[in-house]
């Protein structure tokens, strides 16, 4: 199980209080290095999964306090190994004493702060962002127009359409503003340089538009929003688990590279029919991947730390999933009635 070791600057006196903490909380080891500085450091092992909740108390009792400070490293290995104190069988804990067992709420194993750095880092798109959306754009068209499944998975593989759409989910679930207009235009420049340059290509290639890899992103059918709910549900569990960023990408990707690049293909070339296909398709994927992220973090326990962002968060997130659900039933009809 991933472990994390917080370092936690406090100003002088506070040491009974970082204890006291530290003892209420469930933790595998802790320690205070102390410094000709007048802030003593102290540190706590913890699992991943109990990180969350120690934060949580941390911000609670000392984010008014002048010079606190806490950083989240990441632990590979500890010697020797931490063992958790087992709790004795039920039956020979007094009944007086016995407590009721405190229900987790966040389930994920990478707190908040962590999702949040992460996805924050994605959505400030620089030179790198862009070169990986023109090539990731370069290769999927040659996939696509070449009907070659491994070099549209290749595509898939260096897209980084993941971070700007994890962010939308994550800001809508933590009713950020700020966060949801910047992952907003990430995304927009992002897939604007890849119709561009889809649609450039569209204008020199040859294709059938009857069959092979194109053709099947111009006659979308439901199940196709059943595979981008699928994605966004797996890329956000994989992200909340802290599993690599590139099988997350390919996750998320696979709902949105193939028809965006069809899309713009198609545009370029002047077929305009298969054109609104395509775009149908990248719609519907867009707002399925978002609402199964939204969803998963909510399950996954994932909102603000204080009751009143909550209560925000709450209001705003439900107005956002109601206009995604909307817009989803609309394309969903189209494509139900559609010949």
């Amino acid at each position: 199980m991933a472990q994390n070791l917080l370092q936690i600057v406090l100003p002088t006196g506070f040491d009974t209080d970082i204890r006291q903490l530290v003892e209420e909380g469930t933790h595998l080891g802790s320690w205070a290095t102390l410094s000709e500085e007048p802030q003593p450091i102290h540190q706590i092992l913890l699992d991943g999964e109990d990180v969350q909740e120690v934060l949580d108390r941390l911000e609670s009792r000392f984010s008014t306090s002048s010079g606190f400070s806490v950083l989240l490293l990441p632990t590979d290995a500890c010697l020797p190994r931490p063992k958790k104190e087992e709790e004795p069988p039920a039956e020979e804990v007094p009944e007086a004493v016995a407590e009721p067992k405190k229900k987790r709420t966040y389930h994920a194993k990478v707190s908040r702060e962590e999702l949040y750095t992460t996805v924050s880092e994605g959505v400030e798109p620089d030179r790198i962002f862009f070169a990986m959306v023109f090539l990731s754009s370069l290769v999927a068209a040659f996939g696509l127009v070449r009907n070659d499944l491994a070099v549209i998975i290749g595509a898939m593989v260096i897209a980084p359409l993941l971070m700007p759409n994890v962010a939308l989910a994550l800001a809508t679930t933590l009713g950020d503003k700020d966060l949801w207009q910047r992952a907003l235009k990430a995304n927009l420049r992002g897939m604007a340089l890849a119709f561009c340059v889809a649609a450039l290509l569209g204008l020199f290639l040859d294709f059938d538009t009857n069959q092979g890899e194109i053709f099947k992103r111009t006659v979308p059918k439901l199940p196709d929003l059943l595979l981008a709910t699928i994605s966004g549900v797996a890329g956000t569990l994989a992200l909340t688990a802290g599993l690599s960023s590139t099988v997350i990408g390919v996750m998320v990707a696979v709902a949105l590279m193939p028809p965006l690049v069809s899309f713009g293909i198609l545009t370029g070339s002047g077929h305009w029919k298969e054109a609104y296909g395509a775009f149908q398709l990248l719609s519907a994927n867009i707002i399925c991947v978002n609402l199964a992220g939204v969803g998963t973090f909510l399950f996954m326990g994932v909102r603000p730390r204080t009751w009143w962002e909550s209560e925000k968060a709450k209001h705003s997130t439900r107005r956002a999933m109601i206009v995604w659900a909307i817009l989803l039933l609309i394309l969903a009809s189209i494509l139900w009635f559609q010949p």
